[in-house]
């Protein structure tokens, strides 16, 4: 695979294959209408087969001048800004506003009984990775891993604040729905087992690679108490939430709807 690096954006070199998703100047992902593209993302199997694959994203792509090349070579184009891969089925906006209307209303509830081992987490995904370090090879840019699938180099690019990181140490692994949140909003009444997928969920927008201390600082917060410090990463923070909210039937209270409804402004 051949790697141009640009300074500056350029156009997809084809909108028009089913479930293909391209990021725009903006870095915003922007999803290409499919009759038979599926709006939700499959659950894992029970007898912890692999999953279907999640729609394809990918990056800003040749300039309308080497657009014949594509039939032939995949060119990716990488911006000043480093761009990443990032979590699946991340909605426009206008479908972010339309499941944020469905979400039910409701007060958090039961907080004073949450335990995060309540929601085992990192779980042996395939062979010897685990969900964190299939994280970090899905979000990462050149990333080797060892043979107990730990990184040992790459790079890891945060939008929660721009930041990158050579170091596999400086990055967590963010629950976009903080579990003591999705606990309170009615993840308490769920099972153990169901609990575990949400953990671990990477069919959907709820886990991201970002930076540890930014991670620390948003801890279990909602978008009423806390957003991402990088003002541009706002509007798609928004957009995974709810979808993580709406997907898996948690509830959302006044003030987290209100923020959510005014970050989404800004798309």
């Amino acid at each position: 695979m051949t790697v141009h690096v640009s300074s500056r954006p350029t156009p997809p070199c084809e909108l028009g294959k089913p479930g293909h998703i391209w990021t725009n100047a903006d870095n915003d992902t922007v999803e290409v209408p499919a009759l038979l593209a599926p709006d939700r993302h499959l659950w894992p199997a029970e007898d912890g087969g692999r999953r279907a694959h999640p729609p394809m994203y990918r990056d800003r792509v040749l300039p309308a001048a080497l657009t014949i090349a594509c039939a032939a070579t995949l060119t990716l184009t990488a911006t000043a800004q480093p761009a990443a891969a990032s979590p699946p089925n991340i909605p426009s906006a206008g479908t972010a506003a339309a499941r944020l209307a469905e979400l039910t209303v409701a007060a958090e509830s039961h907080s004073s009984t949450y335990d995060r081992d309540l929601f085992p987490h990192w779980i042996t995904i395939s062979g010897s990775c685990n969900t964190r370090e299939e994280v970090l090879k899905r979000d990462g840019t050149n990333v080797v891993t060892n043979s107990s699938c730990a990184a040992t180099s790459g790079s890891w690019y945060s939008p929660y604040d721009g930041a990158t990181w050579t170091a596999a140490s400086d990055v967590d692994i963010d629950h976009m729905v903080p579990l003591a949140e999705a606990w309170a909003s009615g993840a308490w009444a769920w099972t153990t087992s169901r609990r575990q997928q949400f953990a671990n969920d990477l069919g959907g927008p709820q886990l991201w690679a970002v930076t540890d201390n930014v991670n620390q600082s948003k801890s279990d917060q909602d978008p009423a108490e806390w957003q991402p410090p990088r003002t541009a990463e706002r509007c798609r923070y928004a957009r995974a939430w709810i979808q993580v909210k709406w997907y898996w039937g948690l509830s959302t209270d006044s003030t987290e709807k209100a923020a959510l409804g005014s970050m989404l402004t800004s798309c």
